[in-house]
Parts: structure tokens; sequence; C-alpha cells
């Protein structure tokens, strides 16, 4: 029996449990984790500078309460089930940095205008032949990619690639999170993963139990999976977000008796969105890579624009009547989903609150569009988010503070490294 939390790269850490022992002592009373767990970067390194915890505070614990709602069997570790849990202080008040908390935040301020969100999370990954450590013992140099040409949307895969897609799909509906769509994609060994709508907080409960799926079954057929925003230079990885808006049963995006027209609040909510992301982008694309992915022709965006099934834009309008629904094309693959959700959400807020007027549709191609670019570094990211009154207004100054923090974390690791493109620039030149 697995306990686990969300931690702040989006990936789950927690304790494994004799299931008697948990439903007799932890499922009702909670457990205990070191609080660094929400206080470090990906290659967990205890440091100074958090205030959750940190050497000078001796790293205590936090207490974890069990959500016994997602409580699920896991089909890809034989007699094995999870539960996530809520990170709390000792006296059971919510720990505010913590990536869940923040999303359920971000809900109860939508509430407010009388709105819930349905998402559905859009994922892809490349695979690599090998292990992660036979990369490593490689020095990540001659990375083999399962496949080599453009198989977007082909329906014929060599044995390999065929079985590892079929054990993916048949293990994700075994944990009751069946896929709507699996497919190859354009770049090299990269993949898609398409999940139904639904509940906002769901969706996101999902991702990291499948991003854990897609690790342990690659690993067991000798591949190595990776969720890096840029894995290749010219290659990119999205996580993209299909987002729209409810009031009781009847969506709010779409003007009624229209099957394309936006509502007053479909296009305050686009206007937030093109006005409040630009300061937000720490929450979608965490790390010095990131950046590497909006390039143009990438897929991803390079300008804050809007337009009607245009996939160069940052926000994509598409579907129609009941089923139009926002695309936000800004986060990568690496994006925690809670913290990439909160962005978007926390911008929708923004449109709403300040019934910000939305421009004209971009109908052509956005990477030659003006206006508000993506930030282009890691470090304008961090400055931009530290700096925004939209995030302390929204995520308040213990977040903003903590976030920041990471990211400067990320920047300090990456300012110390001499890399392989260095040197093959360099070596012979200076």
């Amino acid at each position: 029996m697995l306990l686990a939390i969300p931690d702040l790269q989006g990936r789950l850490k927690g304790k494994w449990y004799d299931a008697q022992h948990f439903f007799k002592h932890i499922a009702h009373g909670g457990a205990e984790f070191c609080a660094y767990v929400l206080a470090t970067d990906v290659e967990m390194s205890p440091v100074s500078g958090f205030a959750l915890t940190s050497w000078e505070t001796g790293y205590q614990d936090l207490a974890v309460n069990p959500v016994l709602s997602t409580l699920r069997t896991l089909p890809w570790m034989e007699g094995t089930a999870v539960a996530l849990g809520d990170a709390v202080h000792h006296d059971g008040t919510p720990i505010e940095i913590a990536p869940r908390q923040i999303l359920h935040q971000q809900l109860t301020r939508l509430s407010r205008h009388g709105l819930h969100p349905k998402v559905g999370i859009e994922t892809e990954f490349a695979l690599y032949k090998g292990t992660y450590a036979d990369a490593e013992q490689a020095g990540y140099q001659g990375l083999r990619p399962l496949t080599t040409e453009n198989l977007d949307y082909a329906l014929d895969h060599d044995p390999e690639a065929d079985r590892f897609l079929r054990r993916l799909q048949r293990a994700l509906a075994g944990a009751g999170m069946p896929m709507e769509a699996i497919k190859t994609e354009a770049g090299p060994g990269q993949v898609e993963v398409t999940f139904p709508y639904g509940e906002a907080l769901a969706a996101c409960d999902q991702h990291p139990l499948f991003k854990h799926a897609v690790r342990t079954l690659a690993l067991r057929a000798g591949l190595a999976p990776t969720f890096m925003a840029a894995p290749e230079t010219g290659h990119a990885n999205g996580l993209h977000l299909h987002v729209s808006l409810w009031s009781t049963a009847i969506s709010q995006l779409n003007e009624p008796g229209s099957h394309r027209e936006l509502s007053q609040i479909g296009q305050h909510a686009i206007a937030g969105l093109l006005a409040g992301l630009p300061e937000l982008a720490l929450f979608y694309a965490p790390n010095v890579n990131s950046y590497k992915r909006f390039t143009p022709g990438s897929f991803a965006p390079t300008t804050f624009t809007w337009g009607y099934d245009n996939r160069t834009c940052a926000v994509r309008v598409v579907g129609r009547g009941e089923g139009l629904h926002l695309e936000i094309r800004v986060p990568g693959a690496d994006a925690n989903p809670y913290l990439a959700l909160s962005a978007v959400l926390a911008a929708i807020d923004h449109g709403l609150e300040r019934r910000l007027a939305l421009g004209p549709e971009e109908t052509g191609n956005a990477y030659r569009a003006s206006g508000t670019s993506v930030p282009r570094t890691l470090g304008q990211a961090r400055t931009t988010f530290q700096n925004s009154a939209l995030a302390q207004e929204a995520f308040g100054a213990e977040v903003v503070e903590h976030y920041a923090r990471l990211a400067q974390m990320e920047l300090d690791h990456d300012q110390r490294l001499v890399t392989d493109a260095e040197r093959q620039r360099w070596l012979a030149r200076a």
C-alpha cells in the first residue's frame, strides 16, 4: 500500500506500508513525511533558503492526510494500491506551497464567479532504446529513439513499440484511468496520450500516476522515456491543457445557440490568459530546458496569441457548441500539472475579475505575429514571477517566494555546468 504526495516537480513521493497497518493506523490518522520533499530540487538536494524547512530549521516533519477518494490499484505493480495525500501542518492547516493545495486555492477562487473547470490533459513524451543506466553510462550521447521516422497518426508500428503501447493502455485502464487516445507523434520516439475530460483535481491526480506507469513499464521493456520539454535540439514535448468553464451543467464558454461564437465569459477568460500567463511562466515552464521548446515551427508557441483551431497560437479555441473549449499550449511535458493548471485558472480569474477585452484572433502563422513573447529564459521568468502583482494576489507571497527559490536552484545548477554544446562550439575556436 502506497501513500504519496505530489512534489514540486509533479512526481510522487511517499512510503510503502503494509496494507493492514495502513488501514488501521494511517488511513484516518495520517502519516508523517520529512518536509523537505516539498522543499528540494529534482535531485532531492537538501538546501538552505526555503521557509518551509531547511538546514536552519532542522528538517522537521509535516503531516500527510490520505485522501481515500484517490485510492486505486496499480496494475503495473503487482498487489499494490495507492492513495494520494494532502500535506498539512501539525495543527491541520494546509501547507500553502504544496502543489495540490495551490490548485485547491485556484478552484476556490474561480468558484466566486459561479464557475468550475473541466479539464483534459494531453501529454507528449519520447522513448529511447536502452535504460536510464545505459544512457548515463554512454554520457547521454548517441541516444537511440524507439522510432526514427515521422509516425504521426501512424497505425502500423514495429513489434517493440506496439507491445509497449498496448501494455500502457491496459495498465492505465486497469487503474481506472482509461486513456481517450494514444498515438505516435512526429518527433523521434515520440508518443502522445490524451485523457478524457473530467474534474480538474482528478485530472491532475491521475497525471503523476500516468508518468509512473510509463516509466515502470518502459524500464521493464528496456526503454527509457523522457518528459523533458526539449529532449533534443529541434524537438519538443508539450503538456496541453484542454479547459472549459461550467456553471452547474451548462458550459459558459460558448454563446448560447451558437456553434463557435465565444460568450462574454469566454472572451474575458482568453483575454485573462493572454494578459496573465506571461507573468506566471515558472508554473508551466519550470526548468532551464523548458525554454528551449519555444521555437518557431515546433508547435510550441512563441507569442501569446489566440485563434480558432490554430495550433501556432498559445490559446487554441477548439470544438463546437457545448464542446467548445480552450487548449492552452504553453506548458511543456516537464511541467507539474497542478501548477500549470493553477497558472491557467489564475489568469482566467484575472480576466473575469477585470472584464478584460479580447483582441482579434490570429488567423495566420502566429510565429510571425506581434505581441507579448513567451519568456526567453528561466531567469527572465523568475524575475517576472517574483515581481508579479498577479502572482502575489493569486498565490500569496509564501508561494511566490518558495517557487522563486526553486527556480534559482535550477539556475545556479545550470550556471556551473560546462556542456557538450559549449565544447563543440568553442574547444577549437577560443
